[in-house]
């Protein structure tokens, strides 16, 4: 059970990760957002799915 939730969670990040770094390509297009403040949140948010997917495959 442990394991179908683990890879479960994998995939979940793996998938957050590809939309998070996808946005942040369609964003530095856009002018009526401020590009440097999304992109900072979304690096940010990045940066935490990076660290909980390190600590999946250590666990």
């Amino acid at each position: 059970m442990t394991e179908v939730q683990d890879l479960q969670s994998d995939e979940s990040i793996r998938t957050a990760m590809q939309l998070i770094d996808r946005g942040l390509g369609d964003i530095s297009e856009r002018q009526l957002v401020s590009t440097s403040e999304v992109a900072d949140l979304l690096l940010d948010v990045r940066s935490v799915l990076a660290k909980l997917d390190a600590e999946v495959h250590i666990n």
